[in-house]
């Protein structure tokens, strides 16, 4: 544990944290050990704009002073070797008030402390506003032009055209244009139908983006009984995802514990009970029972988990729903008289397993033809 950690808990600042905040603190954590700090500082000045600690809390917890230590020396170079103080007192203005204040807190050595010039006039920050864009605008307008324009040299063409009655010729030829219109109208009209009977091509198993996933930590949903909301790494450079599992009466809280998983990580996210789920977790089934789709032996967070004949393929960013890609596999999805699970392809009627790069097999404990969703 760190001198300043140590410090921190002895001055007995108490904050109860709901299971949000809970896993808000789990993911900064989580960062701050990847040493990926450096890549989060404007996401933490965001946060610190709207909230007085990292965890929206009223008192500073052991977060902000986990935090702390690792941003205070990143700050603190950044305004003594740059020439433009002004600037990044600008840019980082909420994280230096945290600091300032969590260096009296910590009490922080004078030799080490951010030297702060409080008379510093800053400009004022400025949330910016989308902007209406103007080329549409000018667009429309000269579109309206052309149109205004045409439509004049229209009305000047029907004053100089001869009024009257046209003779049998033109008729004849008007009729015959006529006629040839209609026919190529139903012509397309024909086509197009027959484009619309046609079965569009079935997505293939390689649009889903499979990976190894560890729950790093699970708590209760705090406003739905059945479900649980999990801390789960899968291997993302900005840290991991929160995600909501309905599995509370199939697993007990400890179970979901520090485990490695099959995560699908494409489905477009969705807000389940006012908590934001971006991934789901793969299981088998069958009417009774649930249980995990197993990783085997040496698996790491984040690698890549493919159908047999699929892995070469990159998955789809985000799934979507319109077109319900996961809907029409999904129901493909079993496991086998081995507990294995595999997708039973259409096109050549032949099982392929679940697998990655080393060729290992994906397995549930002890459901055989279970529905892996």
């Amino acid at each position: 544990m760190s001198a300043l950690l140590e410090k921190f808990r002895s001055l007995s600042l108490s904050s109860e944290l709901n299971n949000e905040q809970l896993a808000l603190a789990t993911q900064w954590e989580t960062v701050v050990k990847s040493g990926q700090i450096q890549g989060h500082i404007d996401e933490l000045n965001l946060r610190l704009r709207d909230h007085s600690f990292v965890l929206a809390t009223v008192t500073p917890t052991e977060t902000d002073a986990e935090v702390f230590e690792s941003v205070f020396p990143i700050i603190k170079e950044l305004l003594a070797s740059s020439k433009d103080v002004k600037g990044h007192y600008a840019q980082y203005r909420h994280i230096i008030r945290w600091c300032a204040y969590l260096q009296e807190l910590l009490d922080v050595p004078e030799n080490i402390k951010l030297s702060l010039n409080f008379d510093l006039e800053l400009p004022r920050e400025i949330i910016e506003k989308k902007k209406k864009d103007d080329s549409k605008k000018q667009d429309d307008a000269g579109a309206k032009k052309t149109a205004d324009s045409a439509k004049a040299e229209s009305k000047d063409k029907e004053q100089q055209a001869p009024r009257g009655k046209p003779d049998e010729e033109t008729l004849k030829k008007l009729r015959e244009e006529a006629k040839a219109k209609k026919a190529a109208k139903k012509a397309a009209n024909a086509q197009q139908g027959q484009q619309q009977d046609q079965q569009p091509q079935k997505p293939r198993p390689s649009a889903i983006d499979f990976r190894i996933g560890f729950i790093q930590k699970c708590v209760k949903h705090p406003d739905a009984d059945s479900l649980y909301v999990s801390t789960i790494d899968v291997g993302d450079e900005e840290g991991p995802r929160t995600v909501c599992s309905g599995l509370v009466k199939y697993f007990p809280l400890e179970a979901m514990q520090e485990r490695y998983v099959v995560a699908v990580c494409n489905l477009k996210p969705v807000n389940m009970r006012g908590v934001k789920s971006t991934a789901m977790v793969l299981c088998g089934s069958d009417e009774n029972n649930v249980e995990f789709v197993q990783p085997p032996a040496g698996s790491k967070p984040g690698e890549k988990v493919f159908f047999e004949g699929f892995g070469d393929e990159e998955p789809a960013k985000q799934l979507n729903p319109k077109k319900k890609v996961w809907e029409q596999l999904q129901p493909n999805f079993s496991t086998n008289e081995s507990l294995e699970v595999f997708f039973k392809d259409e096109e050549d009627n032949k099982p392929k397993k679940l697998t990655n790069a080393r060729g290992d097999s994906f397995k549930v404990a002890t459901i055989t033809n279970a529905n892996v969703r």
